[in-house]
């Protein structure tokens, strides 16, 4: 069990460093969402794999930290703020800019018009 859940957290976390890699919008919005879920499977699976066991016992024997269950709902919390942020942000920017690469080699409309308003030559 260990084993399946250390693997989808690794697949997670590399298909999301990937996606982040991307040069459009919403590979890496994608991206950013699988590394937040990576994250979760992590907290939730570090309070001990135990199937069939209540969470707390009153006696003593095996039992699941309560804990990293709560941190994980926190974490999906947080992380479906901030993937509407970004969101938000890139639909901001492709509105902007026209288009939704991540390049920042070429100019946007709107840095090539304000440089077309700037006079040329001796201004004196």
């Amino acid at each position: 069990m260990e084993l399946l859940v250390a693997s989808g957290v690794g697949l997670l976390t590399a298909a999301g460093v990937y996606l982040m890699l991307r040069l459009r919008t919403f590979p890496v919005i994608l991206g950013l969402s699988l590394l937040a879920y990576a994250v979760n499977l992590f907290l939730f699976a570090s309070g001990r794999l135990v199937v069939n066991q209540p969470p707390v016992l009153l006696n003593e024997g095996p039992y699941t930290d309560p804990l990293p269950q709560a941190l994980a709902l926190t974490a999906i919390v947080i992380a479906f703020g901030m993937t509407a942020l970004v969101v938000i942000m890139a639909l901001a920017s492709f509105v902007r800019a026209g288009t939704d690469e991540v390049d920042m080699e070429t100019e946007t409309p709107v840095a090539h018009e304000a440089a077309n308003d700037t006079p040329t030559g001796d201004a004196t």
